[in-house]
């Protein structure tokens, strides 16, 4: 039995839409632009761990009717608080197991910001992706944004990757080779010296893995680009963004 941890309570939703470049205009405007052009004008969309609704709600202001699910009831209450996020259909389940209404009838189903890892388990993870593809209308798309791994950054011997550090935030990776598991964390410093601290464990997979999940689940490649504005994915990518399609009937 494969349980799914919600690793987002209320402390950490409190705090998730601060200090991440992947917050800003600079950041989202091409992801929504990407997001809307592959929905299609008056499309339909789903955001598989919708959260707060970072991505779903400016979406929504450019005419995508979006839908979502997560796991984490205090993510979508930050959600619910945002202007027109009380309009947004949620439903509270696990993204690798849950069907929402309206299956089988979207443009577009969405998983971004890496959280594919979020399963830190493989056959999750080929769940995530067989329940996905439950979703879209045959030949909607299925995209997941998510980093390249990072392992190739660690010495040989070596567990661990610094890759934030400021005067009141450290954050780090630690890599198991053998596992494919990563744990990502986040160290947040106080002016009294007090600090918080939390972890997240991530399954961390190559492209290629997610095309053969992909595959699996009845899915077929189409598009692969190392960002939001459909550069080139390349050897020296640090990120994907990758969309696989439904059979036509």
């Amino acid at each position: 039995m494969h349980l799914v941890h919600d690793y987002f309570g209320g402390d950490v939703a409190a705090r998730y839409d601060e200090g991440d470049e992947r917050f800003g205009t600079a950041w989202l405007g091409p992801e929504v632009d990407l997001l809307a052009d592959l929905a299609g004008s008056g499309g339909r969309a789903l955001e598989l761990a919708i959260g707060t609704g970072r991505v779903a709600l400016p979406l929504r202001e450019r005419g995508v009717d979006v839908h979502g699910v997560d796991l984490s009831e205090a993510m979508v209450a930050r959600l619910r608080a945002k202007p027109g996020g009380a309009e947004v259909p949620v439903t509270i389940g696990d993204m690798s197991s849950t069907v929402v209404p309206g299956a089988g009838t979207f443009d577009l189903v969405y998983l971004v910001y890496n959280t594919i890892g979020n399963l830190a388990d493989a056959e999750l993870q080929h769940a995530c992706f067989a329940n996905a593809a439950r979703h879209p209308r045959p030949g909607g798309a299925f995209l997941v944004e998510t980093h390249t791994p990072g392992v190739q950054h660690v010495a040989p011997g070596e567990r661990y990757r610094v890759f934030t550090h400021r005067e009141d935030y450290l954050g780090f990776d630690e890599y198991d080779r053998t596992t494919q598991l990563m744990w990502s964390h986040h160290y947040r410093f106080a002016a009294d010296g007090t600090y918080r601290r939390n972890s997240v464990p991530f399954r961390y997979t190559w492209p290629a893995e997610l095309d053969a999940m992909a595959r699996a689940a009845g899915l077929r490649p189409r598009d692969r680009w190392g960002g939001w504005t459909r550069e080139p994915f390349t050897g020296a990518s640090e990120r994907h963004v990758s969309t696989w399609v439904s059979p036509e009937e």
